[in-house]
């Protein structure tokens, strides 16, 4: 299977290439930074092809020659949830993108979507579960995802919908959670400063999640949305005093430093029910 990649040095993308090429897929990645790629251990396994591709003059007959499928990573602006440019710009760009490859004979398509489409509803969240989108990033990639189910009626092609939920690990944002904690970690420091810790959210390493991506993307019949999750809420805190226990380290918790986030519910986690079924329940990454 061939598969083109857009988004290939992101945080997502770099494993999710690993992981395909793992599968012996045959991998296209596009990505706008040639000089990121060439650091990445697989850019001597890959094509690569350093590319806008948003820019109006894309080649897409060139860049979709020979390829099975599009997994579609890219989406530039994050972590910045806020902004309007996600609807205003990357919306209909993304959607014109996509519908080009499709137009071009690709007849498989993954895209990675987000938890945000549920927006503020709390609990065990499921595919069934309506999207509600609270902020300008859930509500593009939910508008994204009708859009192209739309197309799917004059187009036909398998669209694979991938909600992606609070991924962790090498390559992940400098400010996330457990990259500042590793950073307090490494620096001696005596306290680390966060949140009272309570709220419950649904993490996966990149790992494991890349390895879910690129099994869903196999089940070439599957159609539709599917949570990328673990299925197991856990709190902040007992999530930070986890890594602080795989690292033996031993640093104060200044809990309630920070307030909690208003643009997320207390506690949400994906129902992985479907994920299992259609990977079988002893997948492993």
């Amino acid at each position: 299977m061939k598969v083109l990649v857009t988004g290939a040095t992101g945080f997502v993308g770099r494993h999710l290439v690993a992981a395909l090429l793992a599968r012996g897929c045959e991998v296209r990645a596009v990505a706008r930074n040639a000089e990121t790629a060439a650091c990445l251990p697989w850019i001597n396994a890959v094509e690569f092809i350093a590319a806008d591709i948003h820019a109006p003059t894309l080649n897409l007959d060139a860049l979709t020659d020979g390829v099975d499928a599009l997994m579609h990573l890219a989406w530039p602006g994050l972590p910045n949830y806020q902004a309007l440019f996600h609807f205003e710009h990357n919306l209909m760009a993304d959607y014109r993108f996509i519908k080009g490859v499709v137009e071009a004979g690709v007849s498989q398509v993954l895209v990675t979507g987000t938890c945000f489409e549920y927006g503020m509803q709390s609990g065990p969240l499921s595919e069934q579960t309506e999207p509600q989108p609270g902020n300008p990033y859930g509500l593009a990639k939910n508008t994204l995802r009708v859009f192209l189910q739309n197309l799917q009626r004059v187009q036909p092609f398998t669209l694979q919908w991938a909600r992606l939920f609070y991924l962790h690990g090498e390559g992940q944002n400098p400010n996330s959670l457990l990259a500042a904690l590793d950073r307090a970690i490494d620096a001696g420091d005596d306290s680390f400063n966060m949140s009272a810790g309570e709220q419950l959210r649904d993490y996966l390493s990149i790992e494991t999640a890349a390895g879910y991506l690129a099994a869903i993307l196999h089940q070439r019949d599957f159609d539709g949305v599917i949570n990328c999750s673990s299925g197991q809420p856990i709190s902040v805190r007992a999530l930070v005093e986890q890594r602080l226990r795989a690292r033996g380290a031993s640093i104060q918790l200044n809990l309630g430093h920070y307030p909690y986030p208003i643009h997320e519910p207390m506690a949400f986690w994906g129902v992985a029910d479907r994920l299992q079924q259609l990977l079988g329940a002893s997948h492993e990454a």
